[in-house]
């Protein structure tokens, strides 16, 4: 593709920003290199079958598809017993590790008049200092809330976690997590909740720092509202440690409030480097877009140099394209499609896409009734990485299992996906592909057995 027919790709004139359209003019040649390279290390390392349909010479998938049974399960308390936790020798290699922000996650359901006692807009991100958090904090005293070890990308491994903790169609998943937390009482909290569940925390706490966290305030009509104290200090650093993690991982995660952290591009570019040079797939979630408009250059290196895989809502999207609210989520996946292989656009009860070379496939939202949209989009995304893992081949299939395991989760009271609920998750998978050749082994020790 040149990088004239880049630049006239439909929808990109009226809304593209200076910055994007010069990057693609000038760097067109060198991104679509670069994008063979990681198109062939996707279909590598997943097991995802691309080809050509012989009508207009579109790209479609070729496999199986998901079955559409509904999944029942009984809540599990998702609560952990208090007490030490054994130390377990950790794997060799890793079948994904997340590089992303480690917060505390203080959820409560409130009404609006609470926000707007407190200022605040309701769905909104704020990021707040130390003060303001406290200001929150006491203004809840007296409502139910509970913490947690949360974030955006904690929520996705914990979904993993506990889709791959059964040999249900392949081994365990081995997962992992590197980020910062404090040496306070909330970095041993997060660390030991994550442990709890067969996440390992492989990042040693901060000396005299303090650990970040999420205030998350749901309103009866399921919108969430969350406000953001990253902790002190927060960065992750690219040690010796990283570097032997990740060049034993087969999928590394990276969370896009990872941006936000003080110099903490340089480890993102060093670890997706790493990881390429080992065959590993790169995973970018956009995660909110204020870090996106904030972060908008150094999310497009990342993107345009290393991203084999993007996670998005339609709003996030439209951000990375500079598209207008006017145009459709699947104009933005069409369109981000032509820079990474594998795109993922949710788009809320209105289902999703996923995109592949300038098409799109539609994904169907799974029915439920909502109750707290915190954390859809992670346990969307867990659906996607469990069905790579297990190396699905057909994009709808793994599309609609990811909007069930999101579907789960919306469900419920809490961002993580329930051990029972996971359980019961994996089986149906486990049923609704049991012709397709299912595999975990997807790290470069094995690409060529796909």
């Amino acid at each position: 593709m040149s990088a004239i027919s880049l630049c006239s790709y439909s929808g990109a004139g009226a809304g593209l920003s200076p910055l994007l359209a010069n990057r693609r003019a000038i760097a067109a040649p060198e991104v679509r290199f670069d994008w063979r390279m990681r198109e062939d290390r996707l279909i590598r390392v997943s097991g995802l079958k691309l080809m050509k349909w012989r009508s207009g010479g579109r790209i479609g998938p070729i496999g199986d598809s998901v079955g559409s049974d509904g999944i029942e399960g009984d809540e599990d308390s998702d609560v952990d017993e208090d007490g030490e936790e054994e130390e377990k020798g950790l794997p060799e290699r890793w079948d994904v590790l997340g590089l992303g922000q480690a917060m505390v996650d203080f959820s409560g359901m409130v009404d609006n008049t609470f926000l707007e006692r407190l200022g605040v807009e309701k769905g909104m991100r704020k990021v707040v200092n130390h003060e303001e958090r406290g200001k929150v904090l006491r203004a809840m005293d007296g409502c139910s809330y509970k913490a947690a070890a949360g974030g955006s990308l904690s929520n996705t491994l914990v979904a993993l976690a506990r889709l791959g903790g059964q040999p249900i169609g392949g081994p365990t998943l081995n997962i992992g997590m590197a980020g910062s937390v404090g040496s306070d009482p909330l970095g041993g909290f997060y660390r030991a909740k994550l442990r709890r569940a067969n996440v390992n925390f492989l990042s040693p706490p901060i000396k005299d720092g303090t650990t970040g966290t999420v205030i998350v305030l749901t309103t009866p009509d399921a919108q969430r509202t969350m406000l953001s104290y990253q902790g002190m200090p927060s960065t992750v650093d690219y040690d010796s440690n990283l570097a032997s993690i990740i060049s034993n991982a087969s999928i590394i995660v990276v969370e896009g409030y990872l941006f936000e952290l003080p110099h903490t591009v340089d480890t993102i570019k060093k670890a997706c480097e790493n990881a390429h040079k080992n065959g590993a797939l790169v995973a970018v979630t956009a995660s909110d877009v204020s870090c996106i408009e904030r972060h908008y250059d150094d999310f497009w290196e990342i993107m345009g140099t290393y991203a084999d895989i993007v996670f998005a809502n339609s709003d996030e999207a439209r951000a990375f394209c500079n598209f207008s609210s006017k145009e459709s989520p699947v104009s933005a996946a069409r369109y981000l499609s032509h820079f990474v292989p594998l795109v993922s656009v949710t788009d809320g009860r209105r289902g999703s896409y996923i995109a592949v070379k300038g098409e799109a496939t539609y994904i169907a939202p799974s029915p439920c009734l909502p109750l707290d949209t915190c954390g859809a989009g992670d346990a969307y995304a867990s659906g996607l990485l469990y069905g790579i893992l297990r190396g699905v081949s057909n994009l709808k299939g793994m599309g609609s299992f990811a909007a069930k395991v999101a579907s789960v989760v919306v469900g419920q009271q809490g961002t993580r996906l329930r051990v029972q609920d996971a359980s019961n998750l994996a089986k149906s998978f486990a049923r609704n592909f049991k012709s397709t050749n299912l595999h975990s082994d997807v790290g470069s020790d094995h690409i060529s057995s796909f």
